[in-house]
């Protein structure tokens, strides 16, 4: 019998891990093909693939990279769920100044709400999770507790350690590097037929006569 695998990506975490790396192309990463490359395929097959994320206000290019993602992503297979940012007012004490700082809200809670539902629908057996945040310790705590039938690999997004706290409810562990990221990347443009087609921003374009790892 064939172990059912899902991936559940917490999308700040993985983006700002690769930004850190300086290396603009990782970002059009196949999260797909990522975890069909970190599971065992001759005993897990992925059945689901969860991005959590939301759009930053404000940037208008920003946001159209990030809206050609998740085209990337939708055509791949990948479910996209969204939180929000919400504006907070923020002062300074030393000099006086007021402004409003947006912070995005719900990614963490998207995460854990998706895991959770899905083991409780049975969609897997395996959950990998992709994150480097000590606030899902708390998930993968309760679902030891609540499923212990399953089980939950930590995955550390790239230059990033692993959760002490997430590891001690996880039951193995996978560190991602460049190679893997590079391994998994989008063509320049992503289509299916009846679906928006997600086109690489020029941002993201590889450097000249570079190939993917054989």
């Amino acid at each position: 019998m064939v172990t059912r695998a899902a991936m559940y990506i917490d999308g700040f975490n993985l983006y700002h891990s690769i930004d850190d790396l300086k290396i603009p192309f990782l970002k059009w990463l196949d999260l797909v093909k990522l975890g069909n490359l970190i599971i065992p395929k001759a005993t897990e097959t992925l059945v689901k693939t969860v991005y959590c994320t939301a759009f930053h206000p404000g940037d208008s290019q920003k946001r159209w990279r990030h809206e050609q993602y998740l085209n990337a992503l939708k055509v791949s297979g990948a479910t996209t769920v969204f939180g929000h940012y919400i504006h907070e007012p923020k002062d300074c004490k030393a000099c006086g100044s007021e402004w409003r700082q947006p912070n995005e809200k719900e990614s963490d809670i998207n995460l854990a709400l998706s895991i959770f539902n899905d083991a409780r629908m049975d969609v897997f057996d395996i959950a990998y999770l992709v994150t480097a945040d000590s606030d899902q310790a708390a998930t993968a705590k309760m679902l030891r507790e609540c499923f212990p039938e399953k089980k939950l690999v930590s995955v550390s997004p790239p230059g990033r350690n692993f959760s002490t706290h997430i590891l001690a409810n996880a039951s193995a562990r996978i560190a991602l590097n460049r190679d893997h990221l590079e391994r998994c990347l989008f063509s320049a443009i992503v289509f299916k037929e009846g679906e928006p087609a997600g086109r690489r921003p020029r941002e993201y374009n590889p450097p000249p006569g570079w190939q993917p790892p054989a």
